[in-house]
């Protein structure tokens, strides 16, 4: 009977802990959920991808897992920290109307297009984990600019609700100086719960195309998943973005696996002037989900980019990979096809208007 009584009471808390605790989310209501089921990508109160995607973990790729999770590799991290530039304060407050975009390591970008300040996926914290005080640092050990610098945002662009993409102190840090928060169905429940008005929110389905201000966006299909706990797998959708200017045409590859959406974007919207797109934090037995870095040059070819700028890597260790094995392998790719790239350091811009595209190799 004490035994009953104990396990009632963990549930209890364990219930309550997933509910309350801020850094998870918070779900849509299940009324406001229904409002998906005409939608051909969510079945059974879960959204799906375009084409079969499998993520079960049998017991033998478990074990394998397990295995290379104990194994010891010294170059799944770096060293000593890698080379950062840090982004001068005056360069937000330019008159200067070039098309630019600055990496800050991973998947989080500041662009600036036809005079707007935008935000994508703007995971500025220390380790990508809904515990963070238990994280450790980002290789850079810190941003290329302090949060409290940067200047009015005029959209933050999220591609899904993952914590390596959508973070909880990073929203709660930026909010009060950001007008638009754009980004897939659902995921706006989150941002609601963390104190972002409504009216600041815009949640767009695959396929939507919309104005912002003189800009045109697009929300665009991915092959992923989504989640921030237990009891939330698929309740949000996950998507990829294209973002068109006076002169500019960019795409933003979110998380994927190699699926024929990229094609369909491509053949939708391009030529892209630009194409960042994930190339990390990917294995053979998850890469349905996570691209492998040859599968990242055939994509970045059937969306017809011009210059490549690899991503999803330079922060985290999020995989069992070595640290530097996405770029090295994802430039010798690109040097393979004739693929044209950029490889920024972490702070440093690329000027699309003036077609400067910095190109050194840090990561050696």
């Amino acid at each position: 009977m004490l035994f009953f009584l104990i396990f009632i009471l963990l549930v209890i808390i364990v219930t309550i802990f997933l509910n309350t605790y801020p850094h998870f989310g918070k779900k849509y209501s299940k009324d406001k959920m229904e409002s998906f089921n005409a939608l051909d990508h969510y079945k059974n109160g879960k959204f799906i991808n375009q084409i079969p995607t499998s993520m079960s973990m049998d017991f033998k790729t478990n074990i394998s897992m397990l295995r290379d999770f104990v194994k010891k590799n010294t170059n799944r991290t770096p060293k000593a920290g890698i080379p950062m530039e840090r982004i001068d304060v005056s360069f937000f407050h330019s008159k200067n109307n070039d098309s630019k975009v600055t990496w800050f390591g991973h998947s989080a970008l500041f662009i600036r297009i036809d005079g707007k300040n935008i935000l994508i996926d703007p995971m500025f914290g220390n380790a990508p984990t809904p515990f963070p005080q238990f994280g450790g640092k980002r290789y850079s050990g810190g941003l290329p600019i302090e949060i409290n610098e940067l200047p009015k945002i005029d959209a933050v662009i999220l591609s899904h609700d993952h914590y390596d993409h959508l973070d909880y102190g990073t929203i709660k840090k930026i909010k009060h100086k950001v007008d638009r928060f754009i980004v897939p169905l659902g995921v706006g429940s989150h941002l609601m719960s963390w104190g972002v008005p409504i009216e600041r929110i815009s949640e767009h389905n695959w396929w939507d195309e919309f104005k912002f201000d003189q800009l045109t966006l697009a929300c665009t299909p991915a092959r992923h998943f989504s989640g921030r706990s237990l009891t939330d797998r698929n309740n949000t959708l996950w998507c990829s973005w294209v973002i068109i200017g006076e002169d500019t045409k960019i795409y933003f590859s979110g998380d994927s696996g190699y699926a024929p959406h990229f094609k369909e974007i491509g053949g939708k919207y391009g030529p892209f002037d630009l194409a960042l797109m994930e190339c990390g934090q990917y294995d053979r037995r998850w890469s349905a989900i996570h691209m492998l870095p040859e599968e990242t040059i055939k994509a970045f070819i059937d969306v017809k980019g011009e210059v490549l700028v690899p991503i999803h890597f330079g922060a985290f260790t999020l995989a069992f990979h070595d640290w530097n094995e996405p770029i090295n392998r994802v430039v010798e790719a690109a040097k393979e096809h004739e693929v044209k790239y950029s490889t920024p350091k972490i702070g440093e811009t690329i000027n699309i208007s003036k077609g400067e595209y910095p190109n050194s190799i840090w990561w050696k």
